[in-house]
């Protein structure tokens, strides 16, 4: 007997903010795309393409991330691909492919209002370290 693998790891860049919804039982789910880009080639021709990922995230996780993340943000996503099919409107049959959530890390710093940038080359206010530290 085989046993089936089926894991996603993502790091991407969410499109549109996460929308949050609760299904008639009363559990939350949480839709959101994360769009992840791949660059290829070698010296100058160098080309860059995109692809766009469907998420969905339920119960307490959905909630987190409708909470916390919002367009741009970056974000691991680690989960599962599951494919539905329904009719839609006018009689014909859909499907979709999409990425199931069972572990994430936000990843984009949290936006502070009155935080000003800091620049590269000073060090974090509460390390006490400088780049002169570092031995390799």
């Amino acid at each position: 007997m085989s046993t089936d693998i089926n894991k996603v790891i993502i790091i991407g860049r969410l499109t549109r903010d996460p929308e949050l919804k609760t299904t008639q039982g009363g559990t939350s789910v949480c839709g959101f795309s994360i769009a992840s880009n791949f660059s290829y080639g070698s010296g100058d021709a160098k080309k860059e393409t995109v692809s766009f990922f469907n998420c969905v995230a339920w119960a307490k996780s959905g909630e987190i991330i409708a909470q916390y993340q919002h367009k741009g943000d970056r974000v691991c996503i680690m989960g599962r691909l599951q494919q539905r099919s329904w009719d839609d409107a006018e009689g014909k049959k859909r499907q979709t492919v999409e990425i199931v959530v069972d572990g994430f890390q936000f990843l984009s710093q949290k936006k502070s209002t009155d935080e000003q940038p800091r620049h590269t080359d000073e060090p974090a206010p509460d390390n006490p370290f400088s780049d002169d530290d570092i031995q390799f």
